[in-house]
This record gives structure tokens, sequence and C-alpha cells, in this order.
């Protein structure tokens, strides 16, 4: 009994020896760990703020590998992927958080809005949808629906859309009204390709509610109005259009005074295509007025060309029959010339992105902005 005690006695110290320097170790190993891990951290942030991605990749990868819990490091690394367009790597990152049982609920919305993003950036519109439908309620619920409303205009689902700007509207996001006016003018334009008229005419209504003194809506009723032959309706839509929009009018200003024409009003409204030019004067107009008034137009193409030197005007004024001072080829020649030289400009800008076309559009084509358009060309600007 005494051996048994002697030994007993001799192995206690023994085992705290071994166990203070098994402590020790682990201690000095976490503590390399927790060192390790920020420089990898840190070292891909450099990396990345060097636009060196590759690298931080690798470098973010080792300090996930090195502290596997740390969410900060995987968001860091799927946005990265994302970025880089590895959509299929960014989703498995993203995923792999949301199966976390011990990520907090902001994490969890978080991630959540990380993946809705990735299937946004990777063209897969349904999941993308149904991402961001499981924000609702969230603090990521307005950006949510902001981009869901940016989802839909791309796949040209306007209801939808309506249904969307509505709502953000209802919860004091800003002002929707002129889109959504758009929305519904879209909706109106695809009843009219299927010939559904009482469709188009409801939704053109509800574009005209949406926002009474929107433009496009006044522009799409007048020529609905004109291809029905109703010209009296067109001169009544389209005269509202002139008061409440005057650089708007431009764009329908030939087909009003063709409208005006064939309703029998043609000296009522030259007189009031005068009157807005005087005020707001471009070539669209003048061409109005020249339908209307054949008469003495070289006179008001040399008042023009003087106080608006455009190429169109010198172009007009050079292909005028009583050009006496040229020959007809060399008549035709320099219109030929000036005409080449003008056609840049005889474009539309967009002011928010600078995008570049022929044809105006209510939406530019280039950053999707609605109403980004000036409704005059170039040269009249």
């Amino acid at each position: 009994m005494g051996f048994d005690l002697q030994w007993l006695l001799l192995g206690l110290p023994l085992t705290f020896a071994l166990g203070w320097l098994a402590s020790r170790f682990d201690l000095r190993q976490w503590r390399r760990e927790q060192k390790d891990s920020p420089k990898a951290y840190y070292k891909g942030l450099n990396l990345l703020l060097n636009e060196q991605h590759d690298k931080a990749i690798d470098a973010f990868i080792e300090a996930v590998q090195q502290d596997p819990d740390t969410s900060d490091l995987h968001f860091a690394l799927g946005n990265l992927f994302r970025r880089r367009g590895e959509f299929e790597r960014a989703v498995r990152v993203h995923e792999h958080l949301l199966q976390r049982a011990d990520l907090p609920r902001s994490e969890r919305d978080r991630a959540q809005h990380a993946l809705a993003q990735d299937f946004m950036k990777a063209g897969l519109f349904d999941r993308a949808e149904s991402a961001y439908l499981a924000l609702d309620g969230t603090a990521f619920d307005t950006e949510a629906r902001l981009a869901l409303l940016t989802l839909h205009e791309r796949s040209r689902d306007w209801r939808a859309a309506v249904e969307v700007a509505a709502k953000l509207e209802n919860r004091g996001t800003g002002s929707f009204a002129s889109r959504i006016a758009h929305y519904w003018c879209e909706i109106a334009l695809e009843a009219d390709a299927k010939q559904h008229a009482t469709d188009a005419d409801t939704a053109l209504k509800r574009a005209r509610d949406a926002a009474p003194q929107a433009a496009r809506p006044l522009v799409l009723a007048g020529e609905r109005a004109a291809r029905r032959g109703d010209h009296a309706e067109v001169l009544a839509v389209w005269g509202v259009l002139m008061v409440a929009h005057p650089n708007a009018f431009n764009l329908v200003a030939s087909n009003y005074a063709t409208s005006a024409l064939a309703a029998g009003d043609g000296p009522a409204a030259l007189e009031r295509l005068r009157e807005l030019y005087k005020r707001a004067p471009s070539m669209d107009l003048l061409e109005a007025i020249t339908l209307l008034d054949p008469a003495h137009l070289r006179e008001r193409l040399l008042a023009h060309l003087r106080n608006h030197p455009t190429l169109s005007a010198a172009k007009a004024l050079i292909m005028q029959p009583d050009a006496a001072s040229f020959t007809a080829i060399e008549t035709q020649t320099l219109g030929d010339a000036i005409g080449r030289a003008a056609q840049p400009l005889h474009r539309y800008r967009c002011a928010a992105c600078g995008f570049e076309a022929k044809l105006y559009f209510w939406q530019c084509p280039g950053c999707l902005n609605w109403d980004s358009y000036p409704p005059q060309r170039l040269e009249d600007l």
C-alpha cells in the first residue's frame, strides 16, 4: 500500500507538468493561427486594392481555410468571385453560409441578398426573383424591391413592374409615377401589337391616370388617334402636349401638321406652331410649319440659319430649287456632303450615360434610365 502511494505522489506532479505543457502548446498554436489568419486577410485586401484579383482570391481562400467560421471572409471571397464573373463559385460560397445553423439572422439575410445578386449577375432571373422575394420584410427589403424592378424591366414583365413600383411608392421610397406611366404605355403597345384595342385603351388610361402630365402617354394617345383617323382627337391631345411639354412636342410636330390638314384646321394650327417656334425654335417645328405653309420657305430657312447655324438648316437651304448660285450637280454634291457631316448630329443623346441613337427612346438602351433623352437632336441643343 505504501509503495502505491509513493508512486502516486510522484505521478501527480508529472501529470500536472505534462498537462501544463500541453495547454501551452495548444495556446501557442491557437495564437499562431489567430495571427496567421489576419495576415492572410490583410494580404488579400492589399492585393485587391492593387487590382491583383487572382492573387487576392488565393489569399482569401487561405484565410477562409484557417478560420472557416468567419462569415466576413466568406462574403469578401463571394464578392470577389462575382466581380470576376465566376458566378457559380460565388453561389457556392453564399449557399454555404446559408446552410450554417449558427449564422445570425442579420448575416443570413446578408447572405441571401448576396446570393440574389449572384443569380442576377449570372442572368438567372427566375432564381434571382425567388432570392429577392425571400428578403421581404428584412433590412434588405427596399434594395430587393428595387432590384426586382430592374429585373422585371429587363424581362419586360411590365405588370409585375407596376406592382413592385406601386409598393415602393406606398412605402415612401420615392415617386414612381412617371415609371409606372411608362410601364402602362409598354403594356398598351403590346396590346396594340396583338390587336387588342380595348386592352390598349385601358392601359393607356391607366398611364395617364398615373402621371397626368407625363409626355409619353400623350404622344401615344395622339398616335393611336391618328391611326384611327380621329384627327380632331389628335389635335386635342397633342395640344395639351404642346403646352405641357413643348420640347417633347418636337417628336410629333410633323404628324401634328398632317392631322391639322386632315381635320381642316390648318390656319389655327399654323398659328400655334408659329407661336411655339418663337419660344423654342427647332428644325422639327420649321418642317411642320412648312407642311402648313410651303411659301417663303427660303426666307424662313435663312432666318433660322442666322439665329441657329445648324447643318440641317444649311442643307435644306442649299437644296432649295431657287438656289440659283449653284448648278444642279453642285447643289446635289454640296447637299450630300453637308448631309453626311450632319448625320452624327441627327441623333439623340442620353443625358445619363451619353448613349446616342438615331431614334428617340423613352428608356435608354444603354443605362436603362427612363426619360433620360432630351427630346431634341444634338444639333438643336
